[in-house]
């Protein structure tokens, strides 16, 4: 049951909402539902002696434009904004879309009425699901998903799946429902937490790695990271002790001096962590933010006109994380070239087993860097640009979205990336016949080893490489 009260949902609600493929248990709270009820009535008698963006006005560069506060002008905004072009939307992200949306909006500083909030929870609660698309947003409010959405609930447009009774669209409900960027923020904090799960795979794919090539311990040790304290080192560092079982003096490696692709894991791990657990940090503010605008306080009976719906923190976050995760998938690919090294190995070259000549998994090296190639791509930060819109009127946006989008394509490149680097670890440590019996890497080793195949032969490793993605959830849990 996921608890919905605008203060406290987390970020992995909105990961079980994604995944729930149909009725979702939520716990909407009374006393959030009245605040928004509140604010609702507040907003209905201040349009009635002062300008209110959105509610007396019109939007954009027509916001001197004076309207009458009704019914049929918050329609006219929802239709003309619900012009969202492209793909449609996947289906789990619009459930944490939607699911984001309402939170926000039981946080009770939208002036909605109950009825369109009523609406939302029960489509989210039952699992019906709009026909959003993926064009029409730049970072400044998620207008056209937002819009669409909407319109479903009034009758107006379109489900792909179920349905809720259509309800009213009240005066001021359209700009309110409009002004939030639920949808970048869904895709940001799937991406987000994906990220962290195969961060932390990472971990024990390079610890199996680390003892296929009998690796030097000492970049590990604790007074090595004692001395530089960053906080996401020294957290990888004691975590790859952990998994390799350095709990005492451990023997040394084969090497003084081992290639960077280990040696220098967690000082390129580390701003990684660090840069997901800021985005995390960043994202959980943000899905139980108040971001309307204008904004209706009850505490102050007035509404307040602001730039809430401009998210620089978190296309800035995204971009931080891409750029780091991009810098820890290029040590995987090192790793990878050092796996099929004779000189690291004492292996045949290419982890072969047949007659001469044989590839073995020749191939991974360029399936990993195509992947990594990818990667870099959707590194490239999307903050470098700018837009200037509705007549000047709006001449920044931050391009969350993009970033958010970035996010998710770089998820799936790193994570080929990681299975490569395993697919090749296990083969190494299964021609070596590695002792692992102690070391709590071990149970990474069984995982992974369960699902790929033990044959050795020059063969396709398309299904390989497919199942050592699918292994890395376990691999994160170890």
């Amino acid at each position: 049951m996921i608890r919905v009260d605008g203060r406290t949902l987390r970020c992995a609600d909105v990961v079980t909402a994604a995944r729930t493929d149909g009725p979702l248990g939520i716990d909407v709270s009374i006393a959030a539902l009245r605040a928004a009820e509140h604010a609702w009535k507040l907003a209905e008698e201040l349009s009635t002696r002062r300008v209110v963006y959105g509610r007396t006005t019109g939007v954009g560069a027509n916001k001197d434009d004076t309207v009458e506060s009704s019914k049929e002008h918050g329609l006219r905004l929802l239709r003309s904004h619900a012009g969202g072009s492209g793909d449609v939307l996947p289906p789990g992200q619009v459930r944490a879309m939607m699911l984001i949306r309402l939170n926000q909006l039981l946080a009770g500083r939208s002036g909605i009425s109950p009825e369109l909030i009523g609406a939302l929870a029960e489509a989210v609660r039952t699992g019906a699901l709009p026909l959003v698309h993926r064009l029409g947003a730049i970072g400044t409010g998620d207008l056209a998903p937002l819009a669409e959405t909407a319109l479903a609930l009034t009758g107006e447009r379109p489900w792909v799946r179920g349905h809720v009774p259509p309800v009213p669209v009240h005066a001021g409900d359209a700009l309110a429902f409009m002004s939030s960027n639920a949808a970048t923020l869904a895709e940001a904090t799937l991406a987000a937490m994906r990220l962290d799960t195969l961060t932390r795979a990472s971990h024990a794919v390079a610890a199996l790695t680390y003892v296929a090539l009998d690796g030097n311990p000492e970049a590990y040790a604790t007074p090595v990271h004692e001395a530089r304290p960053h906080a996401g080192q020294v957290a990888c560092a004691a975590e790859m002790r952990r998994l390799l079982g350095m709990h005492q003096t451990p023997k040394p490696g084969r090497r003084i001096q081992d290639p960077f692709g280990l040696r220098a894991f967690p000082q390129v791990q580390g701003p990684a962590l660090d840069a997901i657990h800021y985005l995390r940090d960043v994202l959980a503010v943000e899905i139980n933010a108040s971001t309307e605008n204008p904004m209706i306080s009850t505490v102050h009976g007035d509404a307040y006109h602001h730039a809430h719906f401009h998210t620089a923190y978190v296309s800035t976050a995204l971009d931080q994380a891409r750029a780091t995760v991009h810098q820890v998938a290029e040590l995987s690919v090192a790793r990878l070239g050092d796996l099929v090294e004779p000189e690291f190995t004492g292996l045949r070259p290419f982890l072969a087993a047949g007659p001469a000549g044989s590839s073995g998994v020749m191939i991974l090296e360029y399936v990993a860097h195509d992947a990594l190639t990818e990667l870099r791509q959707a590194a490239l930060p999307a903050t470098l640009g700018t837009a200037v819109v509705s007549r000047g009127i709006e001449d920044h946006a931050s391009f969350s979205t993009q970033a958010a989008r970035a996010a998710t394509a770089a998820c799936a490149a790193y994570q080929q990336v990681l299975a490569c680097e395993l697919v090749a670890a296990v083969r190494a440590l299964r021609m070596r016949e590695a002792d692992l019996v102690d070391l709590p890497v071990r149970d990474a080793f069984e995982a992974a080893s369960s699902v790929l195949d033990e044959s050795v032969d020059d063969r396709p490793l398309t299904e390989d490489i497919a199942a050592a993605g699918g292994a890395l959830d376990t691999l994160a849990r170890i």
